[in-house]
């Protein structure tokens, strides 16, 4: 039986949370983000791929 690797996505939060609506600060707390600079990886599933792109405006994807 071969392995199967879990894809992974790795993010870095390069925007402010200050003035954004709760569910966008949440989503980032949820992504284990909460300082610019920071970064998470996290399993490539769609729902993680719905979170970022509710908060796009604030993470860049640095590794898919």
């Amino acid at each position: 039986m071969a392995k199967t690797e879990k894809k992974t996505v790795t993010i870095r939060q390069v925007g402010s949370p200050i003035r954004r609506k709760a569910d966008q600060r949440a989503t980032l707390v949820g992504l284990g983000l909460n300082q610019i600079g920071r970064e998470a990886t996290l399993e490539d599933t769609p729902s993680v791929r719905g979170m970022i792109a509710k908060v796009a405006h604030m993470v860049e994807v640095v590794e898919a």
